[in-house]
């Protein structure tokens, strides 16, 4: 069955309870897709520590990552604990594995994002976090709306095309979290390194170009954050401004904005992020004047 829908045209196949299938199994199944189809996605439902399902599938539903990404959003883990846990499963997972599985807060098992994050604020911060770490968001119909759901069978609840609207506070802010992932390139296919900081969760999103780095400073406090992070890329050149890509969390900020004083200095970046604010940030590598010390650097 597996291949017969390969050769009928599907891209791959999302696995339920994978883990019932064990390692061997999985395995098999996963090689015959390959040998059917080059490229075609095998993604398990594990909600195992990932490490050990690799190569019996491409990927997994992140539910550790989920876990992680809504405890540090609701206060139950801190910045620095969230930060290395999640280094330690892209490191032990290895990226192309963590590209390829799927990031998701939400589906028809879990409470709905709305119900499980009711501070706005710390629910648009955990969907930046979707979009920004490594992986594939994979977003559950209603959630872009704030659809509201419980337990089983609220969250499966039918959905609410009545709040489908022009203007749509929540859709708005969905769409242009699409659009920035969409626009740069390290966010997609880019590599995973945490900065140091104290209070604040702060990671890289990199290639081998310097102008794709992407950096994002989350403050999961609900009073505001000011501190210096370290941010290990040799690249970035000294004194570069950096363009905060949303605005300072809030969605109606102004996207594509350089914000005053936030430049990079010896590789240190000294920013401030109000409540649950989250900042998106790339270097601008062409400023106005004509001169550009990254001419020196890819």
């Amino acid at each position: 069955m597996v291949r017969s829908y390969l050769r009928d045209g599907v891209d791959g196949w999302r696995l339920d309870v994978a883990f019932d299938i064990g390692f061997h199994f999985l395995e098999e199944l996963t090689n015959a897709a390959h040998e059917e189809k080059p490229g075609s996605l095998v993604v398990g439902e594990l909600a195992n520590y990932p490490r050990e399902w690799f190569p019996s599938v491409d990927g997994v539903m992140h539910f550790t990552l989920r876990h992680i990404i809504l405890r540090l959003c609701d206060g139950r883990l801190a910045a620095p604990t969230a930060t290395r846990m999640i280094t330690r499963m892209v490191d032990e997972s290895g990226l192309d594995n963590m590209l390829k599985s799927w990031i998701y807060l939400d589906n028809h098992d879990t409470p709905r994002l709305a119900t499980t994050l009711p501070d706005e604020r710390a629910r648009r911060l955990a969907q930046v976090l979707q979009c920004t770490l490594p992986g594939s968001p994979n977003l559950y119909y209603g959630s872009e709306l704030d659809m509201p759901g419980g337990d089983d069978p609220e969250m499966r609840a039918p959905m609410r095309w009545d709040l489908v609207a022009q203007g749509h506070p929540a859709l708005d802010w969905t769409r242009r979290l699409i659009a920035l992932r969409r626009e740069h390139r390290a966010l997609r296919v880019g590599d995973f390194r945490a900065c140091t900081a104290n209070r604040l969760l702060a990671f890289e999103r990199h290639t081998d170009r310097a102008a794709d780095t992407i950096v994002v400073v989350v403050n999961p406090h609900p009073e505001e954050v000011t501190e210096t992070v370290l941010v290990a890329n040799s690249k970035l050149m000294d004194s570069s401004p950096m363009i905060d890509l949303l605005g300072t969390f809030t969605p109606s900020g102004k996207a594509g904005t350089t914000q005053a004083g936030v430049r990079v200095f010896a590789s240190l970046l000294h920013v401030t992020v109000p409540p649950f604010g989250v900042m998106v940030m790339k270097p601008d590598v062409a400023p106005p004047g004509g001169y550009t010390n990254y001419k020196r650097v890819r």
